[in-house]
């Protein structure tokens, strides 16, 4: 009875393979098979379903199908049979079911437009076509219109409309002229998708008669033109910038349907002036990367290969310096259906199982009909056999009459999908189709493929014999693969013979012999060296090589990887290559290629060609390589290696190294070995089993090592049981109930043998129990369950494999899981030491209660409050671990008079145990941290005002506070010192009977009973007295402090200059420099001297726009200065200003003030002829002050004449320690006014020289006054506003 199963898809591949080779090579494999296997149709080659043919020529409608016995054919149209006999146009080609319809004798295409289906049919089913829908193409005329000509404005946007005739298939639109030349595009200029043509802005160049649009129809290869579209740009000045604005898509959003698979196009084009850009990007996610391309200058989206993924909003932006326009299309990406499991030809033998799945999806999911011979499989013959659940046909115990073609169709709305899958019911004995006594010939440690071809139904099995009457073939030495072909992978010499393959199945039996040698490799035993040699002289490579006597070798020289040159200097003989008359051409790589029909081999050595010989010394180097390695004496523990060693290049070989790899277990991994004298050539070496080995040689002189020799022969050693155990056996729980047993894995050497195991043995220690085992395959880890928590136990490891065991293994101790400690330390103690550190005493737990590896204790500790501010604060517990069975510890860093709690807890390796209960104790007093804070305020000529801050640490309760403080005079001595205790409740003090103007320094700390605390330090200065007179110091001989100041410092900048004033409060004569340089910048002080004693100055050259900080200065009084002040100069003036200068109305303004001034000077010089005086030098003569100096340009002082508006000070009040007579005189140090005491103050404009605009205007004289008169010759401007 025949085994119900499912068949593989070997069996269908397998008829398919068949044909596809015997159709590949034109000469059946087996014609006799081919001609009795029988096979339903297959459609193998049709039209497209949507086939637009060229009505001018005959319509040729395709359908071939294979089949034994051969298809015939027939044909539907429109879904009713199509009879061609009736019809004298169409004709079937002969066995062939393809339609030719002549239309070159007479048939109009249009007549034969529909829906074709085509079907092959033989005894064993049926196959359908696609529906192939047959349209003539056309390409109908232009449409006549009236084009009227275009006139835009420069700079407006503009659309010429294409409006191409509807085409089958759609045309290709493009733009040209009168002279047939595309018309350029650019970001500017660009056609749409639609073909129009669209402008974002029009310009002069644009004008022109001959915009003409053409539509191109591949089809019918003709072109049609569009009437001449004619532009006129007219120019409007100014032209007008725009924002951008979208002219195709309209709105501000859209949509778009697209198919999977095809490619989407999305467009945005928009008018504006300047020209915009587009940018697209994708609302939510990122543009696919390598499937995204821009088209027509950034403004078409192109992504190909769309899927569902690239569904989402798609954002184009149109930007220009105005503005900005934007479009949303949202894309919507649909899927005509696709097949994600197509149903496959179906191969049984009567009884078996099979399934023809069929399974498509798309969007939306596709519908799944089934039909059989062309018919719906509702409606067709009924096959017990047969049964459809949805997508799948489940086929039981097939007969022969069960053969037939099913047909799967997958629809939606947007297409859909035709597969054609035939159930062939076989019943054959075996066939083998490989050659009998063919001849395989491979290379010694290759691997050889044995082919056996084979056929049958049901599938047939097969073994591989070697001999004739040989045992079956088994073990990792071969592999079998499906298709009948035998490998093994590492061919030896003792691998020649003859193989036999069987095939046999329940309906026969079949057999074959193939033949394989095992050939030597082919090796060059002697390779090219490197060489130098003298320009014109001679040299030879050697090529010496060794082969298998079977094959004839064929020696190929190369120079530089090609052919040797066509010269006749170059001879080549058996086993080298010489060139006679050597020149320059000649350097470079020779490289000597053997070639067999088995194999290849090549080496190569570089020839360098000079001028003069090298010099004749002697040159040392490492050793060649070893070279001829030969195994010999092969035996199951040892073999002897044998070579040939290389040159010694002048140093004697001193030894030599043996290396091994083990090509079964870790192929390309060499290990050391052995190593032998230099002397010795031979050696004897031991074996392990179950290793293939190959050996290489390493020559070793005092200069070094030679490059490894090639290679030896491979030697596979037999099977034997392992000599060794695993090593590092442990046994370790992870959970409370389990143990863990892990060991190193012998490599793959050590096992000796195939099917490496291990066997695992335990039970626990001290107790009266059998060992329990477990054999486990090739793994490094076993896990034992439902163990006690923390036993030790007794554990071995026992290595094994297909031969038996290793010797018994050593025992090893391990422990089950462990658990959480039961039982937290008690009787805890706690000694505190000092006010920082305390000592914590406590018991130890029972071992047995610790329920695991006891790795120590762990103390947790924490600060409750202080008990001098009695307030609770967040609790930050800490934690010192103590290793081992330690008793106590000791807790360091506390803080003074706090409250503390602790508790203890046993630590082992799964965790913490419970804690003991909380444990209370406290700190004793500290000393107390520094005060918060020491100011100092209220300076009066005797008296300071001293504020402080409690300690943020008191560390206990505050008895008092200290302060000492002495004086400190000029050149930084220190005075006697005092002491003064003060309450802890005070916070201030007023200190009285100090030195005007002293400098103190002032000493201030807290204490508690235990002591005093660190200290802070604070320095202050009392006042002077108001009359600025200094009172005769205390106590002789000392020099008397001054202190000296200068504040206030203000600033006016304009766009290059800035006016630096400040106010000064010392001893006379000061000498004042001004220091300034760019804010934030490293740079060194910029240093200005004052001319004088002065309180103001002018700082030229500034750079516009960039922000300065300054200061000020005095000399010779310890080099004191005033606070830094940052200003920042106006913004240089604008580029695009109007040059007031060129302006007409401002010349003859001009020329008008030029002319008032000469007159008034014309005046003012007959006045001084007649010795008349102006009021300003009528002031003068009164109040002479012999300090005034002229002013200098350089430091920009003020010059002979002080200000009118110094008129004003009659209302301000006078400065601190200023005199001022009744008689309104000034006293010398009131000569250097401040610009702060002007009525404008610094808010005032300046010219660039430093002086006031305006500085006359808006006063009116109150009685005669100083004069400003510049020593320069005034600007237009100060003269307009000196004589308003």
């Amino acid at each position: 009875m025949l085994k119900k199963k499912s068949i593989s898809a070997s069996k269908a591949s397998l008829v398919l393979f068949l044909c596809q080779m015997i159709s590949a090579l034109d000469v059946p494999l087996d014609s006799k098979l081919l001609e009795e296997l029988s096979q339903p149709p297959t459609i193998t080659q049709q039209s497209p379903k949507d086939y637009i043919v060229d009505p001018r020529e005959n319509i040729v409608i395709q359908c071939e199908a294979k089949g034994k016995p051969p298809p015939s054919f027939s044909w539907t149209r429109n879904g009713t049979h199509f009879d061609i006999d009736k019809d004298a146009q169409v004709t079937m080609k002969p066995n062939s079911g393809t339609l030719v319809i002549n239309i070159m004798n007479g048939g109009k295409a249009e007549a034969y437009e529909g829906v074709y289906q085509c079907t092959a049919r033989n005894e064993r089913g049926a196959a359908i076509s696609n529906n192939i829908v047959i349209r003539p193409s056309r390409s109908p005329l232009w449409t006549k219109e009236k084009l009227e000509p275009n006139q835009v404005r420069e700079g407006d946007s503009l659309v010429l409309h294409c409006r191409p005739p509807v085409g089958l298939p759609p045309p290709i639109i493009f733009w040209m002229d009168n002279a047939f030349q595309r018309l350029p595009q650019s970001e500017r200029v660009s056609q749409g998708l639609n073909g129009d043509l669209y402008f974002s802005n029009v310009q002069p160049e644009d004008t022109r008669e001959d915009y003409i649009c053409y539509a191109r129809f591949n089809h019918t290869q003709t072109i049609q033109q569009k009437q001449p579209i004619s532009v006129k740009v007219f120019s409007a000045k100014p032209v007008t910038e725009r924002q951008p604005v979208l002219l195709t898509p309209t709105g501000s959003t859209s949509t778009k349907v697209e198919l999977r698979g095809n490619v989407l196009l999305l467009e945005c084009i928009a008018a504006g002036l300047p020209t915009p850009v587009i940018r697209w990007i994708k609302e939510g996610g990122e543009l696919p990367a390598n499937r995204t391309f821009f088209e027509n200058f950034k403004k078409t989206l192109k992504i190909i290969d769309v899927s569902e993924a690239d569904s989402g909003n798609y954002k184009c932006i149109a930007r220009n310096i105005l503005g900005s326009a934007h479009h949303v299309i949202s894309v919507t990406v649909k899927a005509a259906p696709y097949w994600i499991t197509a149903p496959r030809n179906l191969v049984l033998s009567p009884g078996e199982d099979g399934t023809l799945i069929c399974r498509a999806n798309g969007n939306p999911k596709p519908n799944i009909s089934w039909l059989a011979n062309g018919v719906p499989i509702a409606i067709a013959p009924e096959d017990p056999s047969r049964k459809v659940d949805g997508d799948t046909i489940i086929f039981s115990h097939v007969q022969e009459r069960s053969s037939a073609v099913y047909q799967c169709n997958a629809s939606n709305e947007y297409g859909y999908l035709l597969a054609n899958a035939f159930v062939n019911v076989l019943a054959e004995p075996p066939r083998i189709l490989t050659p009998a006594n063919k001849l395989y010939q491979v290379i010694a440690d290759s691997p050889a493929l044995l082919d056996c071809a084979y056929f049958g139904s049901p599938k047939p099995e097969i073994e591989w014999f070697k001999g004739v009457k040989g045992s079956i073939l088994r073990g990792n030495e071969y592999v079998f693969h499906d298709n009948g072909t035998l490998e093994i992978p590492v061919a030896q010499k003792d691998s020649t013979g003859t193989y036999t393959c069987v095939a046999r199945n329940e309906l026969g039996k079949i057999q074959n012999e193939v033949q394989l040698e095992v050939k030597d490799p082919t090796m060059i035993i002697k390779q090219p060296e490197y060489k130098v040699i003298q320009r014109y002289g001679q040299v030879s490579f050697e090529c010496i090589i060794k082969h298998d006597s079977t094959l004839l070798p064929a020696v190929i020289w190369l120079k530089d990887n090609n052919e040797l040159p066509d010269d006749e200097r170059f001879l080549v003989g058996k086993d080298n290559l010489t060139i006679m008359n050597v020149t320059d051409k000649d350097d470079g790589t020779y490289t000597c290629i053997v070639n067999t029909t088995l194999d290849s081999v090549s080496a190569s050595a570089v020839l360098t060609v000079v001028a003069a010989p090298p010099t004749p010394a002697v040159i040392y180097a490492r050793p060649n390589p070893p070279f001829d390695l030969e195994l010999t004496g092969q035996l199951e523990r040892s073999v002897e290696l044998s070579w040939i060693p290389g040159d010694e290049n002048n140093s004697p070989i001193t030894n030599f190294v043996i290396e091994y790899e083990d090509g079964l277990h870790e192929p390309g991994v060499w290990h050391y070995q052995t190593e032998v004298p230099g002397t010795q050539t031979t050696v004897q070496l031991k074996l392990s089993p179950y290793v293939n080995y190959s050996f290489r040689v390493i020559a070793v002189n005092e200069i070094g090592r030679s490059q490894p020799s090639e290679p030896s022969e491979q030697y596979l050693t037999k099977s034997a049981n392992p000599d060794e155990n695993p090593a590092n056996v442990q046994g370790i729980g992870s959970e409370p109930d389990n143990l863990v047993i892990t060991w190193e894995s012998l490599k793959g050497f050590q096992s000796n043998g195939p099917g490496l195991q291990y066997k695992v043995s335990w039970r626990q220690k001290d107790v009266d129990d059998e060992w329990t085992s477990v054999i486990v395959a090739n793994v490094s880890k076993y896990i034992v369950s439902g163990t006690p928590t923390f036993v030790p136990y007794e554990i071995k490891v026992q290595a094994l494999n297909d031969l038996g065991y290793a010797p018994e293994p050593s025992e090893v101790i391990g422990h089950s899981g462990e658990d959480l400690p039961m039982v937290a330390p008690g009787n805890v103690q706690v000694h505190v030491i000092n006010s920082t550190l305390a000592k914590v005493h406590w018991d130890p737990v029972p071992l047995k209660s610790v329920r695991g590896h006891l790795q120590g204790y762990k103390v947790y500790y924490w600060k409750v409050q202080s008990l001098s501010r009695r307030s609770r604060r967040h609790v930050e517990k800490k934690i010192l671990t103590f290793r081992g069975n330690k008793t106590f510890g000791m807790l360091p860093g506390l803080e003074p008079y706090s409250s503390y709690k602790l508790n203890v807890r046993v630590v082992n390796g799964k965790g913490e145990g419970p804690a003991s209960p909380d444990k209370v104790f406290k700190t004793p007093e500290g000393v107390p941290s520094s005060p918060s804070f020491l100011k100092i305020t209220n300076p009066t000529l005797d008296s300071l005002t001293l504020e402080w801050g409690s300690p943020t640490h008191p560390n206990g309760v505050l008895t008092s506070y200290i302060l000492k403080f002495q004086p400190i005079n000029n050149t930084h001595e220190l005075g006697p010192l005092v002491e003064i205790r003060i309450p802890a409740n005070e916070s201030s003090l007023i200190l009285k009977n100090l030195n005007y103007s002293t400098r103190y320094k002032f000493y201030f700390n807290a204490q508690t009973s235990v002591g005093s605390g660190s200290q802070i330090t604070e320095e202050a200065v009392t006042i002077m007295d108001e009359a600025g007179i200094l009172r005769p110091a205390v106590g002789a001989g000392k020099v008397q402090p001054l202190y000296p100041r200068i504040r206030n410092v203000t600033t006016a900048a304009a766009e290059t200059y800035a006016n630096i004033s400040w106010e000064y409060e010392g001893p006379d004569h000061a000498n004042f420099y001004v220091e300034y340089g760019v804010a934030g910048s490293k740079e060194d002080w910029k240093k200005e001297i004052v001319n004088g004693s002065r309180s103001f100055f002018v700082l030229k050259g500034l750079t516009p726009g960039t922000a300065y900080k300054v200061r000020v200065g005095a000399e010779g009084l310890s080099g004191f200065r005033s606070s830094e002040d940052v200003f920042e100069t106006g913004p240089a003036m604008a580029s695009r200003q109007v040059d007031i200068a060129t302006q007409g109305w401002f010349i003859g303004l001009m020329c008008a003030v030029a002319l008032l001034i000469l007159i008034l000077l014309i005046v003012c010089f007959i006045r001084r002829n007649k010795g008349g005086k102006y009021p300003v030098k009528e002031k003068e003569d009164a109040h002479a002050d012999p300090e005034i100096q002229p002013m200098k340009e350089d430091d920009g002082t003020f010059g002979e004449y002080r200000s009118l508006e110094s008129d004003a000070e009659d209302h301000k009040p006078l400065k601190k320690g200023s005199r001022t007579p009744s008689d309104r005189t000034v006293k010398k140090e009131d000569s250097d006014d401040s610009l702060v005491d002007y009525g404008e103050g610094v808010n005032g404009q300046f010219n660039e020289d430093g002086s006031f605009i305006g500085q006359y205007s808006g006063k009116k004289e109150k009685e005669p006054a100083e004069g400003n008169e510049s020593s320069e010759a005034p600007s237009p401007v100060n003269a307009m506003n000196s004589f308003v």
